[in-house]
């Protein structure tokens, strides 16, 4: 009945949800190619997810300076995309009842956070001795990047982590804020956040070549990156489980994942819906920097979209084709993008192991799903004043 009546809608010429037809591989693969070229792009993979099933992948390019070939089972730097992974695995936990996302983390840990003794892997917690207000954050308010505190500690002129604002009164991106809560779960609760991971996702999905961490055998399929000058960035291998952002992945794992995450596989509705629910509004110009105190009050579509909105893990908005998410993955070397339209249960996942494929991330996303209505000048822009 439901499907019945989008189709009406369709056929009415509904203008809330304008979905358009997909392109032929052989489109999208000479428009990917055509583009690759003209930017200068050495390596680039691309997964369709269509009604929740992988409809196409594929990996153009390269995937290091010796001119091997990107391949689609080749290991990626995840990137920020981890994230992603990460609340998927905390919403696990809460159905579970293992903890509580709207409960104060002080509920979770032995004693005060500041009083917890120092593991390095993680922020100096002590630096927040004296402000009580650590006792507002909630694993709902770290994974919807309302903490208050800047992207990481080591941003900080002087190297402290400090809340900025009141925790839960506004969006401010902060992997900092992830490994927080990574550290809740692993020093109040006990648990191996990497194990768990590994165990609840990557082995629940097959995604046989992800891990949070450095695996040798990654090395005979490995990418590189490629940095804005174009030179190379050997693959960082990561010893430690990173919450924020440890992950390495291939297009074909990858893709997996985001087909079971679009069938909600391993959560209840509720709980999967919660994940890409509107849990706070985005009012900031741009993503970055991440403490810009400049505020957008209108978002028109279709530059931004309207509603953008912080979910968990994911950031949310509504746009021509109706309700979307999406989320990224950065560094020098790695630009990474996940668009979702939620009616189709359609997704495109772009992984580059350069960095400059990011300024084709629209273009491509638009070829392929139509005008989604992405905030591209949010995610990419830069406050100025």
């Amino acid at each position: 009945m439901k499907r019945c009546l989008l189709v009406l809608l369709l056929a009415l010429g509904s203008p809330s949800l304008s979905w358009s037809a997909l392109p032929s591989t052989a489109q999208i693969d000479a428009e990917v190619r055509r583009q690759m070229a003209a930017g200068g792009v050495k390596g680039l993979a691309l997964a369709l997810i269509e009604d929740g099933q992988i409809h196409y992948v594929q990996a153009y390019g390269q995937r290091n300076a010796q001119g091997q070939a990107l391949l689609p089972d080749t290991v990626m730097y995840g990137a920020s995309l981890t994230k992603a992974v990460f609340a998927y695995t905390v919403m696990q936990m809460a159905e579970e009842k293992l903890l509580d996302l709207d409960a104060s983390i002080a509920d979770h840990l032995p004693q005060p956070l500041p009083a917890m003794p120092h593991d390095p892997k993680f922020a100096r917690w002590s630096d927040l001795d004296g402000d009580e207000r650590w006792r507002l954050l909630t694993p709902r308010i770290l994974l919807s990047h309302r903490s208050g505190f800047a992207n990481y500690a080591w941003l900080e002129p002087d190297g402290r982590l400090r809340i900025h604002f009141t925790p839960g009164s506004r969006y401010a991106y902060s992997g900092e804020g992830y490994n927080l809560l990574q550290f809740v779960l692993e020093k109040g609760l006990g648990l191996d956040v990497g194990a768990e991971i590994q165990r609840r996702v990557f082995e629940r999905f097959g995604l046989t070549r992800t891990s949070m961490i450095w695996r040798p055998d990654f090395t005979a399929n490995l990418a590189d990156g490629f940095k804005q000058d174009g030179s190379v960035a050997p693959h960082d291998k990561r010893s430690k489980p990173r919450a924020a952002g440890s992950m390495d992945t291939s297009i074909n794992d990858f893709a997996r994942f985001a087909a079971a995450y679009m069938r909600g596989e391993g959560l209840s509705t509720a709980g999967r819906a919660e994940l890409t629910r509107a849990q706070a509004p985005i009012r900031s110009r741009h993503q970055f920097p991440t403490l810009d105190p400049g505020l957008r009050t209108e978002r028109p579509l279709p530059k931004l979209g309207a509603d953008l909105a912080a979910g968990l893990g994911v950031v949310v908005f509504n746009g021509p084709q109706g309700p979307a998410f999406f989320k990224g993955g950065h560094n020098d070397s790695t630009g990474n993008t996940w668009v979702c339209v939620a009616q189709q249960r359609r997704c495109l996942v772009l992984l580059a192991n350069d960095v400059r494929a990011e300024a084709l991330f629209p273009a491509l996303v638009r070829l392929v799903l139509g005008e989604t209505g992405a905030p591209w000048d949010w995610e990419y822009g830069t406050a100025t004043n």
